[in-house]
């Protein structure tokens, strides 16, 4: 199905659109560090770690099972973990329906036995923009509004540093949710 090590690096992740992607890269400059690159922003919504490959067509089972819309995100404020010296951009407060998925994802992940019970607090949503960087600015930004539309399954490469989207499903904003229909997760093929 797809090249994948023995046990690949896994995580979902909400995917930005490139018009999205370039708003957040846009706010790097201001922070220093090493910025992350476009081709990798995004937000996780659970981080994996090494999986039996075996394990993927489960993965990708729960992908297609999650809530297919998402209201939209804003983001309009700097964030940091100074313990691993990372700049983000996060929301000014909690997305309920970001919180939702989230505890959905999990929850499905501890029912097939791929995750410990879910955690009631210590989700941060944020999108990383830099690694080894000082604290960022205090004051906020213009805001960045962001329409999820792609929740994905991704391989993080140790190796190379690069992500691979193995399996990829599309959202709905929810004022449109109420009248598209609902859309299957795609693969995505080998190179």
């Amino acid at each position: 199905m797809h090249n994948l090590s023995d046990t690949p690096r896994l995580f979902y992740a909400l995917w930005p659109d490139a018009d999205t992607a370039s708003a957040f890269a846009a706010l790097q400059p201001a922070i220093g560090g090493t910025p992350s690159r476009l081709e990798k922003l995004h937000l996780t919504l659970a981080f994996l770690g090494p999986r039996p490959a075996s394990e993927l067509p489960q993965l990708i089972a729960i992908l297609q099972q999650l809530p297919d819309a998402l209201a939209p995100l804003v983001f309009d404020r700097y964030g940091y973990f100074p313990k691993v010296q990372l700049s983000w951009a996060g929301l000014p407060q909690s997305s309920p329906a970001l919180l939702a998925l989230h505890a959905d994802l999990m929850a499905r992940l501890h029912a097939a036995q791929l995750a410990p019970a879910p955690e009631t607090h210590g989700y941060t949503p944020h999108v990383t923009l830099a690694r080894r960087s000082p604290p960022p600015p205090a004051e906020h930004f213009s805001p960045v509004i962001w329409h999820a539309g792609e929740l994905v399954l991704a391989e993080s490469d140790p190796a190379s540093g690069n992500y691979r989207l193995l399996a990829r499903r599309k959202l709905l904003s929810t004022c449109a949710a109420a009248t598209m229909p609902k859309v299957a997760v795609t693969t995505t093929p080998e190179p």
